[in-house]
């Protein structure tokens, strides 16, 4: 299945999805040094999200999410990707920085966790 979107960030990476309906806070509510999801308010709460193109709805909480986004990925616990309904600016600015492959308006839904997917700049491949 191809679903058509809007690149945040450009680039091209294939992985498992995992995907959650509850929007993320990176700032407090991801740990950095395990990449694992700290919000007990979060279906995703203690699962890993190191390696994964992470599939969301949209971001939360604090401007420093960014700087949170950008920690992840240098110290090797973020993901791959990011897939969203609606990339706010936390997200986005995170992505960019971090050179994370990121596309928005993309009907989350109709991905589940543990399917291939294919981030390919505005497009996301499923299956």
């Amino acid at each position: 299945m191809e679903l058509k979107g809007r690149v945040i960030n450009k680039g091209k990476v294939s992985g498992q999805a995992l995907v959650t309906k509850d929007p993320i806070s990176f700032y407090g509510g991801v740990d950095p040094e395990t990449g694992e999801i700290a919000d007990k308010d979060n279906e995703l709460d203690g699962v890993s999200i190191k390696g994964k193109i992470l599939v969301f709805p949209q971001g939360k909480g604090s401007t420093v999410g960014p700087y949170t986004i950008y920690q992840l990925a240098k110290l090797g616990t973020g993901p791959i990707g990011m897939v969203n309904s609606e990339c706010e600016t936390i997200v986005a600015v995170g992505c960019i920085i971090s050179d994370i492959p990121a596309v928005d308006k993309i009907d989350i839904s109709k991905i589940k966790t543990g399917d291939k997917i294919t981030i390919d700049g505005d497009t996301v491949l499923v299956g």
